[in-house]
């Protein structure tokens, strides 16, 4: 299995998780020519933008490892361009996932401040 299809399977198992805790799925994989999302989900009147990151194992580092300040500034411009385009005037926040695990069953979640 190649890595974008693992990518792609850890990106589902977040959404999930996601619905499961009341956060409503609005966007996945959302691609501009300058940017991308793997995850847009909303919970009241918030929007969270949301980074999986996955490893089979955490034997090199945890998912959020691999989150880094550059990441961050993609991210952070990409939510930006999302909410223009979307007219979103609510709030929002960026959020982090780490997926671990032969069958994707190890999630973490974290805001991002």
């Amino acid at each position: 299995m190649n890595t974008t299809s693992l990518g792609r399977q850890a990106e589902a198992a977040v959404a999930k998780y996601l619905e499961d805790q009341g956060y409503k799925i609005i966007d996945q994989n959302w691609r501009t020519r300058r940017c991308e999302i793997d995850i847009v989900a909303q919970k009241d009147d918030t929007a969270y933008f949301v980074e999986v990151k996955y490893r089979v194992s955490d034997n090199q580092g945890s998912g959020f490892e691999y989150i880094t300040p550059t990441k961050l500034k993609q991210l952070v411009f990409a939510a930006g361009v999302w909410v223009a385009a979307n007219h979103w005037d609510g709030d929002w926040q960026l959020m982090a996932a780490s997926v671990a695990g032969d069958k994707f069953e190890l999630i973490e979640l974290v805001e991002i401040n």
